[in-house]
C-alpha cells in the first residue's frame, strides 16, 4: 500500500510540473527589438497624419486646390518623417522607408494627375501604403481606423483611414457619404 501511494504522489508531482512547462511555453512573445517611439518621431509621424485626414476630408469635400495643397503637404511630411529616430531594427526602419518613399512617389503621380477619379486611385494607394506604414512602425499615439466602401470605383471598393470611426467616404461623397464600414482599428497605444 505504501508503495502504492509513493507511486501515486510521484505521478502527480511529474504531471503537476508538465502543466507548469505546457503554460509558459504557450504565452506569445513579443518583438525584441521594438520598443516606444522617440518624440521626434512621434511628431513628424502625427503630422503625417494630420496631412492625410486633410487630404482625405478635401476629397470627402471635392474642393481641388485644396487636394493639391495637402497632397503636396503630405508628400514633404512623407519625405520628412524623421525614420532614423524610430527605434527598431533595422529591418523595420527599411521597411518603413521603403513605405514612406512609394507614398511620397504616389503623391507625385496624384499631382499630375486631372481627373479627380483618377487623383482619389492615387489616392487609395497612399492610402493602403499609410497603412501598412502603421503597422509596421507600430505608431503608438492615437486610432486609427482602416474603413473599406465596397462600392468605390465601380464595385471594386477601396481603402482609407480615418482618425474617426464615423464613416466619410472620400471616394463617392457625394451619392454615398456613408458607403462603408471600419474593417481594423489600429491601436499600438500602451496598455496601462
Amino acid at each position: 500500500m505504501k508503495r502504492f501511494v509513493m507511486y501515486s504522489l510521484l505521478i502527480l508531482v511529474v504531471a503537476c510540473g508538465s502543466d507548469e512547462k505546457a503554460k509558459i511555453q504557450e504565452q506569445p512573445q513579443g518583438p525584441l527589438t521594438k520598443s516606444a517611439n522617440s518624440d521626434a518621431f512621434n511628431r513628424s509621424f502625427g503630422k503625417l497624419l494630420e496631412d492625410y485626414y486633410a487630404l482625405k476630408d478635401n476629397f470627402i469635400a471635392e474642393k481641388d486646390l485644396l487636394i493639391t495643397q495637402y497632397a503636396k503637404s503630405l508628400m514633404v511630411s512623407a519625405d520628412s518623417l524623421q525614420l532614423d529616430e524610430l527605434k527598431a531594427d533595422s529591418n523595420i526602419v527599411a521597411t518603413a522607408k521603403t513605405y514612406s518613399l512609394g507614398i511620397s512617389s504616389e503623391l507625385k503621380g496624384l499631382l499630375g494627375e486631372k481627373d479627380i477619379t483618377a487623383k482619389r486611385k492615387s489616392f487609395q494607394m497612399v492610402s493602403d501604403q499609410l497603412y501598412d506604414l502603421i503597422r509596421t512602425v507600430q505608431y503608438d499615439r492615437a486610432i486609427v481606423y482602416h474603413d473599406y466602401c465596397p462600392m468605390a470605383f465601380n464595385d471594386q471598393g477601396a481603402n482609407w483611414l480615418s482618425n474617426s470611426s464615423d464613416i466619410r467616404n472620400p471616394y463617392i461623397p457625394k451619392k454615398m457619404p456613408a458607403c462603408g464600414e471600419v474593417k481594423d482599428s489600429i491601436d499600438f497605444r500602451p496598455k496601462l
